[in-house]
């Protein structure tokens, strides 16, 4: 059995991905994680460009490689947290973690052998990107403009809420 390129390119995000995200959520040092979460978003948008979806993979380098993990390294930096070391976790917490991780596993791969994925029989349509241009830029009913703006207005609320309360603990 041979591989194509495209088979390992899809192993080699998806190892990327596996890895990085362990590191994240274990790692103990504040920007490290950080850097792992680039990783695993870029390696994504790497799985959208190999599914043919650009469109995807650009707004995934854009909006959360570009922006979200840039906005986190920034927070990181304004509050000095960046030789903060996380403490060990316990023991206990680590058992029950693995076993909700397991769990999800579990019901994950249940609920995709169960289900019966059926061929569509309708045709693809040409994605026009003046239409999801417009579609962004509008509005109106199937406008994104007010959903982005909301967001973008909760990101900055989330972001000084938690340079204030950083602060205050600096200064206590």
């Amino acid at each position: 059995m041979t591989m194509t390129s495209s088979q390992i390119m899809f192993f080699i995000f998806s190892a990327i991905i596996v890895i990085c995200s362990i590191l994240t959520v274990t790692s103990r040092k504040i920007l490290r994680a950080a850097t792992f979460l680039l990783f695993v978003l870029v390696s994504t948008s790497g799985l959208y460009f190999l599914l043919n979806f650009q469109f995807l993979a650009a707004v995934q380098l854009t909006l959360y490689a570009g922006g979200i993990v840039v906005l986190i390294i920034f927070s990181i930096l304004l509050t000095s947290h960046i030789s903060q070391k996380f403490e060990p976790i316990a023991f206990s917490k680590v058992i029950f973690s693995a076993l909700a991780a397991v769990a999800g596993i579990i019901l994950t791969s249940l609920t995709i052998i169960e289900y019966k994925f059926n061929v569509s029989k309708v045709a693809l349509k040409n994605v026009d990107m003046k239409e999801i241009g417009h579609s962004l830029l509008n509005y109106g009913p199937n406008g994104y403009v007010l959903p982005f703006e909301v967001i973008s207005v909760l990101l900055l609320a989330a972001m000084i809420g938690s340079i204030v309360i950083a602060k205050k603990k600096l200064n206590n």
